[in-house]
């Protein structure tokens, strides 16, 4: 029998108004919807998922810090701070936790600022464009990678 993983979920700034929030853009799921969706998919993964989301980086970045020794990997859609924020990828590269990039919407599709990420280069994947999908598949993504590591 597999052991159970944790696995740490971090939603970044704005996605709290996932629902309401340029539902043409981002849908109209809401997150609590998103995170419900996520534990069903955990339960058939064998993985525990715990959820924060803030608009704060230290918070995003304290949570990524707390996460060593409690959780095996992070799913993280940093909204906005995807392309901004260095604090966050130095996060991910201190703690070597093994996270997954995800987003709603395909960002090399939108405004130019938005087609660069300071932290596609740190994580072991990105996922965008599929909607609510994204964060499943980048859930899927992430555990296989943890339980097929060498």
């Amino acid at each position: 029998m597999l052991q159970p993983l944790s696995i740490l979920v971090l939603h970044g700034p704005n996605l709290n108004l996932l629902g309401q929030r340029e539902p043409g853009i981002y849908g109209t799921t809401s997150l609590a919807d998103v995170n419900r969706l996520l534990e069903a998919e955990g339960l058939k993964l064998q993985a525990k998922v715990f959820f924060i989301q803030s608009n704060h980086e230290g918070i995003l970045v304290d949570a990524i810090h707390e996460a060593v020794g409690h959780h095996q990997g992070i799913l993280m859609n940093a909204g906005a701070y995807t392309h901004t924020s260095v604090a966050l990828r130095d996060a991910i590269t201190g703690t070597n936790i093994p996270t997954v990039e995800v987003h709603l919407s395909n960002i090399y599709r939108r405004e130019d600022f938005r087609h660069h990420s300071y932290i596609a280069p740190v994580v072991i994947g990105q996922i965008s464009g599929f909607g609510v999908q994204s964060y499943v598949l980048g859930l899927q993504a992430l555990v296989y990678h943890l339980r097929n590591q060498s």
